[in-house]
């Protein structure tokens, strides 16, 4: 049987049965043999990178001429890449284990005493789009913390998430784990998505990683608890007290070092106090490597900036284009942030530390940044060792999702004979 003759809610539900049985196994599994897991794995990825490559160059192969640039950097990989994933494995080991982590104890005055202590959730199911490396990342902090998960990556990637999950299964099996604490969606059938949203006798919650469509696809569809990933539209705002040369570096970094990540500065907000000067800066220092698209003020300080329109100012480009807009102080530009921003990963770049804690303080986003570039929006950066996502909601976790938040909790009653009056 092949991808296109499975049936969606079969495949599904058979990949629920097998993922709930992992689960439970899981539930005991030793950090020493996660780690293990996680070890193995990660020479399986190197000791494949070969076959990898060439997964990937199909994947690559079926969408040049029809994806831009941006969309291929995201999807390709190569063997720096590889080592990275590898590597990003072997740093999730050597992190304390989240699961069994005593988060309270108290005791009752009848003598109960109750430890509040962190558990897996469970089975995931992680929704996500062309970048290949995300299974891995996803897999690994999974079993790290003590979850099964079934990825359903892009159509695009198919053929390279095919051979990453067959190396973190190897990763398993040789740790004595059950293969099927990591599978993925045999099938690019977009029916199995749905069908996933809805799998709530099996999976009980989903991570989507991707743009504005899928977020909007989950929240139509999904009966299972969700954690929201939303791309960023990110925001950096340079106040008139910032330093100019230093602002302007920061940006060039936080649009230019990859366009096509989730924490790519997209759109620049410019105090009017400093727009003469900051402006034909920043034009310099991006050069030709970024269309500029302003509104009127900025166009009329530099002939370089293209005009921009209505839709420039709330696009996620993840291409070298980015929009800037000139406003008139520290509330209008908190204004129009909150109402253009994701509220993925917002920037301020300021000297004045009232500014600063103003902007930080008023900005609804999962990261707010002081001078420092968007792309720092990343659990590897945060000393999580990866991330499954970046949650933009506001229940369970937020911000990037690493081990500690992919636990719950339950709570562990102790008594000696006490009974209710």
């Amino acid at each position: 049987m092949n991808d296109q003759t499975l049936d969606p809610q079969i495949h599904i539900h058979e990949l629920g049965t097998k993922a709930r049985d992992a689960a439970r196994a899981l539930l005991s599994a030793s950090t020493e043999a996660k780690n293990t897991a996680l070890h193995a794995a990660a020479k399986a990825l190197r000791d494949q990178s070969s076959a990898i490559i060439t997964a990937n160059d199909k994947d690559v192969a079926s969408v040049e001429g029809k994806k831009p640039e941006s969309f291929i950097d995201r999807l390709r990989l190569n063997e720096e890449r590889i080592g990275g994933m590898a590597s990003a494995l072997e740093e999730i080991a050597e992190l304390p284990d989240p699961v069994g982590r005593k988060l309270a104890t108290f005791e009752r005055p009848n003598g109960l005493v109750i430890d509040r202590v962190a558990v897996p959730i469970g089975v995931i199911g992680m929704i996500y789009e062309s970048r290949p490396n995300v299974g891995a990342d996803a897999s690994a902090l999974c079993l790290k913390s003590g979850n099964a998960v079934i990825l359903r990556g892009g159509s695009e990637s198919r053929h390279s998430s095919r051979v990453i999950v067959d190396c973190m299964q190897q990763g398993l099996e040789a740790a004595g784990l059950p293969r099927n604490a990591v599978q993925t969606v045999q099938t690019t059938d977009r029916a199995a998505v749905a069908e996933l949203l809805r799998a709530d006798k099996f999976v009980d919650l989903v991570i989507p990683r991707g743009g504005r469509g899928l977020v909007e696809l989950v929240r139509d569809q999904a009966s299972v608890p969700t954690l929201l990933h939303l791309d960023g539209n990110c925001h950096s705002y340079v106040h008139e007290s910032a330093d100019l040369d230093k602002a302007a570096t920061i940006i060039r970094n936080a649009k230019l070092r990859r366009t096509g990540v989730c924490g790519a500065t997209e759109s620049i907000v410019v105090d009017r106090a400093v727009a003469e000067d900051f402006v034909p800066r920043l034009a310099e220092i991006m050069g030709e490597d970024c269309e500029l698209r302003g509104d009127e003020a900025a166009v009329g300080i530099d002939s370089r900036i293209k005009p921009a329109t209505d839709a420039d100012w709330n696009t996620e480009y993840l291409d070298p284009i980015a929009s800037v807009k000139i406003v008139d102080g520290l509330d209008e530009a908190i204004d129009w942030v909150d109402r253009h921003s994701s509220h993925h990963t917002d920037a301020i770049m300021a000297e004045d530390d009232a500014a600063a804690q103003a902007f930080m303080t008023a900005i609804d986003s999962a990261i707010v940044m002081r001078n420092a570039s968007t792309q720092f929006a990343d659990g590897g950066e945060f000393g999580m060792g990866a991330e499954i996502g970046i949650a933009t909601g506001k229940m369970h976790a937020r911000g990037p999702v690493g081990l500690e938040q992919l636990c719950s909790f339950k709570y562990l009653v102790h008594g000696d004979g006490q009974t209710r009056p």
